[in-house]
């Protein structure tokens, strides 16, 4: 892993389920799919190479919600942890880590950017102000 950026924690909630990510802390992003509306989900990206799960990997479930990409949760406490997958409007492969289940980095704190999943937008990129669920 990269040595010149910050190494943060994450975990599920009993915490069966513990991650390892590598990066600054520039910005989080929040999509307006159903998917990730219903989950309040607070995206964080990285590169595959960034990420590693340190344990637990027997206790992870997964839910592939569309063609992008696979979420990963805790089977015992139900948390989203992580998701891995492929996109072009972010560079490609990706793990995108639900921030809310990082330990040593307030999800609150970070700065925002939101994505228009919902009407598979992806080619706008990210905007500053929420998209509409609803047009």
């Amino acid at each position: 892993m990269d040595s010149t950026k910050k190494t943060h924690q994450g975990s599920c909630h009993c915490g069966k389920v513990r991650f390892e990510v590598v990066g600054d802390s520039v910005q989080a992003s929040r999509c307006n799919c159903s998917v990730c509306t219903k989950l309040s989900w607070t995206g964080w990206l990285a590169k595959p190479e960034a990420f590693e799960v340190v344990a637990g990997e027997e206790s992870l479930g997964s839910y592939a919600p569309g063609p992008n990409g696979t979420r990963y949760f805790c089977k015992h406490c139900g948390t989203m942890c992580f998701g891995r997958g492929e996109l072009a409007e972010v560079g490609g492969a990706y793990v995108s880590i639900n921030a809310n289940a990082l330990d040593t980095l307030d999800p609150h704190l970070l700065p925002l950017v939101y994505w228009d999943g919902r009407h598979d937008n992806w080619h706008e990129g990210p905007r500053s102000e929420p998209w509409p669920i609803f047009p």
